[in-house]
């Protein structure tokens, strides 16, 4: 028969069981992996001042959400910067058309589609993810829906593109080629210091497009996808080829299934360049490039050809990486 004592003594150990086994089941778990957060990340070289203006409220333990359209606004309201938003080069109409897209970490989406006036078509998506039942407006209801939420309408044709854009018109030939920054977007993804992630997505399309072409730039899951519990992307380039794709759900997908970012952006390249030979196509003008951040705060990014970059920004500051490559 046990004493007292003996039920005493057995408690004890099995107490000093429980908290070992506790502690070795924690030291197992992901949460206790230093994250690298605040972060964000950006496209191109622009990508340095918009990622600057991200920082600011990430640095104050602010919402990735309100990073990422604090961001994209810096070049969309640039008029030397010629594929994104005010200053963008028109379509072959000699019209400036938009795209944009934001998305948060509650898998709250907002989408504008060829929107004109309006200097910044990020800023209207996010009014279309919070003051709307849809996600997506386009063309002459989009502008109706912003003007009726207070954006000014503006002329966004500057003299430089509509220069350009005369002198096209001469031969009017649409050639669109890698790295002109003719069909260059900017998309930039966030993780804040509360763990979670947004991203947006904001360009002008590709120069002298047909009247009415819209590319992947505003469409979730092609030009940018959010997935609070894995991670998000963000695409760059001929959109024709990341609709093909579903280019940035694809990353964040294969993140979920175990791929680093770097692992998960190659491999979304190699299967647009599998499909590309597939349909007996050149990739010699085809252009796409991905950029990836994960929960832990790692990034990655692969393009097709040479010269696409990427900023990022983190505690150890602000930087431009040139991406890696697959046509050497």
């Amino acid at each position: 028969m046990k004493t007292r004592r003996d039920f005493i003594k057995t408690a004890a150990v099995a107490g000093v069981g429980l908290v070992f086994t506790s502690v070795k089941a924690e030291t197992n778990l992901s949460f206790l992996t230093k994250i690298n957060k605040p972060i964000v990340v950006s496209t191109w070289r622009f990508g340095i001042d918009a990622n600057a203006a991200a920082w600011e409220i990430l640095k104050q333990n602010g919402r990735a959400l309100d990073a990422v359209e604090a961001g994209v606004k810096i070049p969309e309201s640039d008029p030397t910067e010629r594929s994104v938003g005010y200053g963008g080069r028109p379509d072959r109409d000699g019209r400036v058309t938009l795209d944009a897209c934001i998305m948060d970490e509650h898998s709250n989406i907002g989408s504008v589609a060829f929107l004109e006036h309006i200097k910044h078509p990020i800023s209207v998506a996010r009014a279309v993810m919070e003051k709307t039942p849809h996600v997506m407006l386009v063309g002459e209801g989009a502008l109706d829906f912003a003007l009726s939420q207070g954006f000014k309408k503006e002329n966004l044709l500057v003299a430089d593109s509509e220069k350009e854009w005369k002198e096209w018109l001469k031969k009017s030939e649409y050639v669109p080629k890698a790295n002109i920054e003719n069909h260059d977007t900017i998309g930039m993804i966030a993780l804040d210091a509360n763990g979670n992630l947004s991203g947006a997505c904001t360009t002008s399309g590709m120069a002298f497009k047909l009247h009415g072409r819209v590319g992947d730039s505003p469409i979730i899951g092609a030009g940018l996808y959010v997935d609070n519990e894995i991670g998000a992307a963000t695409a760059t380039g001929h959109g024709e080829e990341v609709i093909r794709i579903a280019g940035s759900h694809l990353v964040v997908e294969l993140m979920r299934q175990g791929k680093s970012p770097q692992q998960a952006c190659e491999e979304a390249v190699q299967r647009i360049i599998k499909l590309t030979k597939a349909r007996n196509k050149n990739l010699t003008d085809i252009q796409v490039g991905f950029i990836a951040l994960n929960k832990s705060g790692e990034v990655g990014s692969y393009c097709i050809h040479g010269g696409f970059n990427y900023a990022v920004y983190d505690a150890s500051g602000n930087k431009l990486i040139d991406a890696p490559f697959y046509l050497k």
